[in-house]
């Protein structure tokens, strides 16, 4: 039994095993036992979701698991009860809980206090480290590596951006390069935690706030919506100091090869250009459908009895996908 609420949680060689497992699963390479037979899997979400919730129900049924679901009025954190004591009613009958609270990620650790149920973060206000997983197995299955690789994050330094930060910076040669509007960067803890995660490994944090001198020859260009799941904006005239942080078709004059990314929804004519989001370089959709993959890939490993000094997953060119 583990749990996954950060990023953080995860060793290299655990990251790197959920990444290649959920490529896996998307090649349709992967042989699927069925590590949840007979388990229960709880879904809440406290905030609306598309693809998260669908993914983790969608996997845990193809992983051979039964669900119970619960939207944000039907739990007794209403009336008061406790996070740890919800979480141990709720680890007497259930094996995993899947939760999004867009809450702190203290609440999350409340119900990880027992041994029994694993916990996985399905978004909080800080981190959504699932995303973060389903990107990394998206760039593997594509590019067939990850390592190396030059991303351009454009727009707010929310939750998705925190969990590519941690997770990138942990693959030797990739120059992640952030440009947020001020007052919308990473929290200072999580720029920390990010660069020295990448002078340990040889990767690349940079974060600016303007679109100003960018150099161009990115494999992926990347961006979010605006307005981040479950958060308000205090600054009436926010979308002006967004605005010059939209990905328009010009970004690929200098990066011709680069696909695009986003982890939906999407606004058009906001975040991203119509043409950018429905166009060539586009694999947002794919991107998408690749959550399910992920997902099973963190349920497999949140219910498997972890290995001692089990080596990490090879490379596997051949889960990069043909364009």
């Amino acid at each position: 039994m583990r749990h996954l609420i950060s990023i953080d949680d995860l060793t290299d060689a655990e990251l790197r095993r959920i990444v290649h497992r959920g490529a896996e699963f998307s090649a349709g390479s992967a042989r699927r036992p069925a590590p949840l037979d007979g388990q229960v899997v709880g879904v809440y979400f406290a905030k609306t979701s598309t693809r998260t919730r669908t993914a983790f129900s969608s996997g845990a049924l193809r992983l051979g698991g039964s669900l119970i679901a619960y939207g944000p009025g039907d739990l007794q954190l209403n009336t008061g009860e406790t996070t740890e004591d919800t979480g141990r009613v709720l680890s007497g009958m259930l094996d995993v809980l899947v939760a999004r609270t867009a809450g702190p990620e203290a609440e999350l650790r409340g119900w990880a206090q027992q041994n029994t149920m694993s916990v996985v973060n399905a978004m909080t206000a800080g981190e959504h480290p699932t995303q973060a997983l389903t990107d990394l197995t998206t760039l593997l299955r594509h590019f067939g590596r990850i390592e190396g690789l030059r991303i351009l994050y454009a727009g707010e330094g929310n939750n998705t951006a925190a969990a590519l930060a941690l997770a990138l910076t942990r693959f030797p040669g990739v120059h992640l390069e952030i440009r947020t509007p001020p007052g919308y960067g990473l929290a200072g803890t999580v720029a920390h935690r990010a660069r020295a995660r990448a002078a340990r490994t040889g990767a690349t944090l940079v974060e600016r706030h303007d679109m100003d001198e960018l150099p161009g020859g990115y494999d992926v260009i990347y961006t979010t919506r605006w307005q981040t799941t479950g958060t308000s904006k205090p600054d009436p005239g926010w979308r002006d100091t967004f605005a010059p942080f939209q990905i328009t078709p010009a970004l690929w004059a200098t990066s011709p090869r680069a696909v695009f990314m986003h982890d939906l929804p999407a606004h058009r004519g906001e975040e991203v250009a119509a043409e950018v989001l429905d166009g060539p370089h586009s694999i947002a959709f794919a991107q998408a459908t690749n959550k399910m993959h992920s997902a099973m890939a963190v349920l497999e490993f949140v219910r498997t009895p972890a290995k001692a000094e089990e080596p990490a997953a090879a490379p596997d060119r051949t889960l990069a996908a043909a364009r």
